[in-house]
């Protein structure tokens, strides 16, 4: 508890310098900036499309956002409208699983406060309303909140020449595992870059691939050696007391709601960068481990473990007219339920969610995308994705979300996406998702004879940044 409450504050005097800083130094303006007009490059120097990154704007990141002239108002907007169609969107009372398919909507609306402050501090802050929301009966609600947020401080040193950095080092806060990084092979901005949002998920998923987004408070520090070596350390705690901004507009009352944490979680990451010609590689790995309370309203119980190990890569060819790029990460998941399966002291189970039918269980994710791009304007890519681990009838049964009929949380897919960028800052997409096996099985999977294609879905997207 001693050096809970230091990282919390430590890392809070950081944050509310930060963001007092930037508060300070906003003044009236008479237009919006992005980070395109902060640096006075096109979209397309930062992004192949985005949010995958080149390797400026790799840089632009690790420097803290700190590259070009601060601008007076720092503030961007991004609306995506979409249409989903899912092969299949009845169960087996004739009720539709997902709502709102086949027409027209507004998935979600975002306002960023982005950019530099100082030469050494920067950052972005997300603010989305999600027209998709879900209440407690299962209906459809506009809802909004915090989303994806990271703020930097950052030094660097030059080579004894002066022709190049040698040391790029810095801090950030951040309210998403992965989120931070620059590489796009891992979780939080790793393909597909924008998902349907009323398409139907597999039931199993690991803690860094999206568990803990908006619920949780980081605290990092990273090292960048001669645009080679990348070695980062963070922490990880539950978004409470001065970093509850980190998960506004969250549940976090209900039972099962949000996720929480036990003290302060490790994260770690290394990668080996290699940069010749228009190419450039990345060799890498991440984990961590994270100590969840069964509900989240009660944290003085024991807790369960969630230990991730992952590796990743990722190779880029940037050049006019072909670009190119490969990503691939395997996350292995061990999981410990010391305090939600039935055997504990108390002889039953904490908390509302799943009983786990095991006290460990394994669970992995493999992700491999290829993306073509020709004169940036016209794109293509091909993902292949497979989550695989421990049968377990109390996480993925009958009676869990999404109803594995054998309890497995088995699925593998592939994404095809065609992508045209009319402008810099406008993208038209069409996905299609296909399944080999969804929830343990390639048919019947739920026990109703619902087969893992019926959930294969057709999105069209249109995405809008200013």
């Amino acid at each position: 508890m001693r050096h809970s409450r230091a990282f919390a504050y430590s890392a809070g005097l950081v944050a509310c310098f930060s963001l007092l800083t930037w508060l300070a130094l906003i003044d009236t303006a008479r237009a919006l900036p992005a980070y395109a007009r902060q640096t006075g490059q096109a979209c397309v120097a930062c992004h192949v499309s985005f949010p995958e990154l080149t390797p400026y704007g790799r840089m632009f990141k690790l420097s803290g956002y700190t590259i070009g002239k601060r601008q007076e108002l720092p503030l961007a907007m991004m609306a995506q409208f979409g249409v989903t169609s899912v092969s299949n969107n009845k169960d087996d009372q004739g009720q539709k699983i997902v709502p709102k398919t086949n027409q027209p909507v507004l998935s979600a609306a975002s306002v960023f406060a982005a950019g530099k402050i100082t030469d050494n501090i920067g950052g972005w802050i997300q603010w989305t309303y999600n027209n998709l929301a879900t209440n407690s009966a299962g209906g459809t609600v506009g809802h909004s909140g915090i989303d994806n947020t990271d703020l930097r401080i950052v030094g660097r040193s030059e080579n004894t020449d002066q022709t190049d950095m040698r040391w790029l080092y810095g801090l950030t806060i951040h309210n998403n595992p992965t989120v931070q990084d620059v590489w796009n092979s891992t979780p939080a901005f790793g393909f597909p870059f924008t998902v349907p949002p009323n398409g139907i998920g597999a039931a199993a998923a690991t803690m860094l691939d999206g568990a803990l987004a908006q619920q949780v408070a980081g605290v990092g520090g990273y090292v960048y050696w001669n645009r080679s070596v990348y070695v980062e350390l963070t922490g990880y705690q539950t978004a409470d007391g001065f970093f509850s901004p980190l998960r506004a507009g969250q549940d976090i009352h209900s039972p099962g709601g949000v996720h929480r944490l036990s003290g302060v979680n490790p994260y770690w990451r290394v990668a080996y960068n290699r940069e010749w010609g228009f190419n450039s590689l990345m060799v890498g790995a991440y984990g961590a481990q994270f100590r969840l309370y069964p509900d989240n309203t009660t944290p003085f119980t024991p807790t369960d473990r969630f230990t991730d190990i992952a590796v990743d890569a990722q190779f880029q060819h940037i050049s006019d007219p072909h670009t190119y790029t490969f990503q691939f990460t395997r996350i292995h998941e061990k999981q410990d339920y010391h305090a939600s399966y039935p055997a504990t002291l108390t002889g039953s189970p904490i908390g509302a969610g799943p009983t786990p039918a095991n006290a460990h269980d394994t669970l992995t994710t493999d992700k491999f995308k290829a993306t073509y791009y020709f004169r940036r304007k016209y794109g293509a890519s091909l993902a292949l994705f497979r989550t695989h681990g421990t049968t377990d009838a109390g996480l993925y049964g009958p009676g869990s979300v999404g109803g594995s009929a054998n309890g497995s949380p088995n699925t593998n897919g592939y994404i095809v996406e065609l992508d045209y960028l009319p402008l810099q800052n406008l993208r038209l997409m069409l996905q299609y998702y296909g399944y080999g096996k969804f929830n343990g099985s390639r048919s019947n999977y739920d026990g109703s004879g619902r087969r893992a294609s019926d959930n294969n879905t057709v999105f069209a997207n249109v995405w809008l940044v200013y």
